[in-house]
């Protein structure tokens, strides 16, 4: 495959790689995304879809990418039928006494988040101290990436099927190369910091919940939560360090809808639809970040999300576009 010098390599079809392309694309640059995995088959279309910070460091870089992907999401979720983005309210819950503390690294989103307050004591299920109320987006997430396609299509970008093996390979096609390879930077670039963080989800039909919900410390591999979606009742999850495994472990999936049961109580009788797991692309920071390959190509890295892919990937990939332009 031969391409001139003027095209962009995109390398990986998650939330992350579509949006830097259509940003990309949008922005007068002619555009081709590759991946050795289709768009439907990426960690990101099994992603719950809920626009909060979850598991990305450093946090000032990643709440300001978040602030900007929040207003993005925000304006979508005026066409949720096209964009699969819509804005619902819920709870994001924890045991300690206070889950906003100064010290958690998330108070600039706090201050940024239209409307968000201090949820009062009625609003709390038992067993949970405190929290946070707040509308922000949630995303059905193989609607969503159906939506960047075609969005990046009509930019006059397109997506191959193919494996990139390494990053000289893509030099010598294209003149910019963009590294939205998550976990696959582990070999594309040798980054061993690059590591799955499991999660597992079980998909039930919806008994009714029409808000989402989260009970989530940080750090901890179990939470609770319950993400309302157009095809069922999202529960979750878990955070298991270095678990490579994409095969749903039953007794995980029980344990995963007692502990939402817990919470809203109707979800115990619920019937399950499906199982999904994710590999989530952490590392101690993100790579965002620009160099020069051997051949001159420039080479702009932008991986190790970890569970806020959807959360950030517009402010992500506006900064992708501003690296690229000053280049």
């Amino acid at each position: 495959m031969t391409l001139n010098t003027d095209d962009v390599w995109v390398i990986g079809a998650g939330v992350i790689g579509l949006t830097s392309a259509v940003a990309l694309a949008e922005g007068g640059h002619r555009v081709r995304v590759v991946s050795r995995d289709a768009v439907a088959a990426t960690t990101s279309a099994v992603a719950g879809g809920l626009c909060w910070p979850y598991r990305i460091r450093p946090y000032e870089r990643a709440v300001r990418w978040a602030v900007r992907s929040f207003e993005v999401l925000a304006e979508l979720a005026g066409r949720p039928q096209e964009t699969g983005a819509r804005m619902v309210t819920g709870t994001m819950a924890g045991a300690s006494a206070d889950p906003g503390a100064a010290d958690d690294g998330l108070a600039a989103w706090y201050d940024a988040v239209p409307g968000l307050r201090h949820a009062v004591a009625d609003e709390l299920p038992q067993g949970c101290a405190s929290g946070w109320r707040a509308r922000t987006p949630l995303v059905d997430m193989p609607a969503h990436l159906r939506y960047l396609e075609r969005r990046l299509a009509a930019a006059g970008g397109v997506v191959v099927r193919r494996e990139v093996r390494s990053l000289d390979e893509a030099g010598r096609a294209a003149a910019v190369v963009v590294n939205c390879s998550g976990l696959g930077a582990r070999s594309l670039v040798a980054d061993r910091e690059v590591h799955p963080v499991q999660g597992q989800l079980v998909i039930v039909d919806n008994p009714g919940v029409r808000e989402w919900f989260v009970a989530a410390d940080q750090g901890a591999e179990q939470t609770a939560y319950a993400l309302p979606q157009p095809y069922g009742l999202v529960l979750g999850g878990t955070a298991c360090q270095d678990a490579w495994s994409r095969e749903p472990d039953p007794e995980v999936a029980d344990a995963i809808v007692a502990r939402c049961a817990r919470y809203v109580p109707e979800v115990a009788r619920a019937r399950v639809l499906a199982h999904r797991v994710g590999l989530r692309p952490a590392r101690s920071s993100v790579r965002l970040e620009a160099e020069r390959l051997p051949g001159g190509a420039l080479c702009v890295h932008n991986y190790g999300h970890g569970g806020a892919g959807v959360t950030v990937a517009w402010g992500c990939a506006e900064e992708v576009v501003r690296l690229v332009r000053d280049a």
